[in-house]
């Protein structure tokens, strides 16, 4: 029998987690300098949450979620997206109570039954960015910059963001009356999944890939053109803060999202490098009713979430692999056991060691040292040790109980005897 990691899944070996780390990394950095605290929320909720949240029509839990029960009968869900877990955190732990808005962010697998495809899987890492607890259009315009940002340091080129603004409870139904109207007067142009999307939640009907679709949704009526005059101003308001910003945009008035709880401002960042089915690397917008839907008070919110492997498939840089600061090579006259106590004493002091764990020749020692790209080399023979750092040979050699005190000290490192 042949085991193999599930369809959909991917392995990241030791070789691929230095540019992981590079996305994760400036994603950190970007938070911190933007006052976005960390949270962690459980891998699995009550399916309810997904279900109230992400609209029941919604391809996310029509078709994608993992839904199990229990030993005690209760329905639960691996998590699919990230926003309504942190807004029932938000209402759970009384974060209302706190100075408004609450900016959180994290980096978290989600689960998701779709066809894999390259940048595409079934679990899947995101990086997410919430404000909670403002309407200020400056915010929207913030976390868009926030991203923009983290594409500045790890050199994503050849992105552009998408904007729109779908309205709210006060102008949006009117529209989805006047779309419900035009789709049936379509309906012969329509797929089947276009027809239920139709059902469920008009507005999703743009978000296909279905080229016959999208030409029968060419005159179809926009949601600018019904905006209230709130949400008029609010995303007049956020385009004006790009536009100082210096955020180029393209406004596409067709652009929705595929769940409920979004309001007013949407967005993406699209990269057609990676083709049409990942095209998209960031998609965020407002949701202004999501934590009022799971049972707290009013709370403005707003937010988006990039896909750590399609944020990496775009990165610019290449960063190198981590290299050791220390190799230690033995010949058969050492004391192993006292040379491997310097090797713990030099992690100990902060510094990267290893030695030979394989059996190898001298000649086979040095040349594992060199594909860690060690900085420094100590070859140990039988009592005495010799050190050759970045290349250059210490002049004189040193006893075995000397070589991490000797190392450390010359790193500006201290370590216990």
């Amino acid at each position: 029998m042949k085991l193999e990691a599930p369809k959909g899944t991917l392995d990241v070996l030791p070789a691929e987690q230095p540019l992981r780390d590079a996305v994760v990394g400036a994603a950190e950095t970007v938070a911190a300098l933007a006052a976005y605290g960390r949270i962690l929320t459980p891998t699995f909720e009550d399916t309810e949450l997904f279900v109230r949240t992400s609209g029941g029509g919604s391809d996310v839990v029509q078709k994608e979620m993992y839904t199990f029960e229990d030993r005690a009968g209760r329905s639960l869900t691996l998590r699919p997206e990230g926003t309504a877990p942190v807004a029932r955190a938000y209402v759970e732990h009384g974060l209302h109570r706190e100075p408004q808005p609450v900016k959180t962010f994290y980096v978290e697998p989600m689960y998701r039954y779709a066809a894999p495809q390259k940048g595409r899987y079934r679990e899947f890492w995101q990086i997410g960015f919430e404000a909670m607890g403002s309407d200020d259009p400056a915010l929207d315009a913030e976390l868009i910059g926030l991203f923009r940002e983290i594409e500045r340091r790890l050199e994503i080129g050849g992105t552009r963001l998408e904007l729109n603004s779908i309205g709210d409870r006060e102008c949006r139904p009117a529209y989805v009356e006047r779309l419900r109207a035009y789709l049936a007067d379509h309906d012969a142009d329509l797929d089947e999944d276009a027809r239920r999307k139709a059902e469920a939640s008009p507005l999703r009907v743009f978000d296909t890939k279905s080229p016959r679709v999208r030409e029968a949704l060419a005159g179809a009526p926009t949601i600018a053109d019904s905006l209230c005059e709130p949400c008029r101003e609010h995303f007049a308001a956020v385009r004006s803060y790009l536009d100082a910003g210096g955020i180029d945009y393209e406004l596409v008035p067709t652009l929705v999202r595929g769940l409920d709880y979004y309001t007013r401002t949407v967005w993406e960042f699209v990269n057609e490098g990676l083709g049409a089915a990942q095209a998209t690397i960031c998609a965020g917008g407002r949701y202004d009713y999501l934590v009022e839907e799971i049972g707290g008070p009013p709370t403005p919110g707003v937010g988006w979430a990039a896909g750590v492997e399609r944020v990496g498939m775009s990165a610019g840089i290449e960063p190198e692999p981590l290299a050791l600061d220390v190799f230690v090579v033995c010949d058969e006259e050492a004391d192993r056991p006292r040379v491997l106590a310097e090797v713990a004493k030099l992690r100990a002091a902060g510094l990267r060691a290893d030695a030979d764990h394989a059996g190898r020749s001298l000649k086979g020692q040095m040349t594992q040292a060199g594909r860690t790209r060690a900085r420094t080399i100590v070859r140990v023979e039988g009592e005495s040790a010799t050190v050759r750092a970045d290349g250059a040979d210490v002049p004189e050699p040193i006893e075995i109980r000397q070589i991490a005190a000797t190392l450390a000290a010359n790193a500006g490192r201290e370590t216990e005897a």
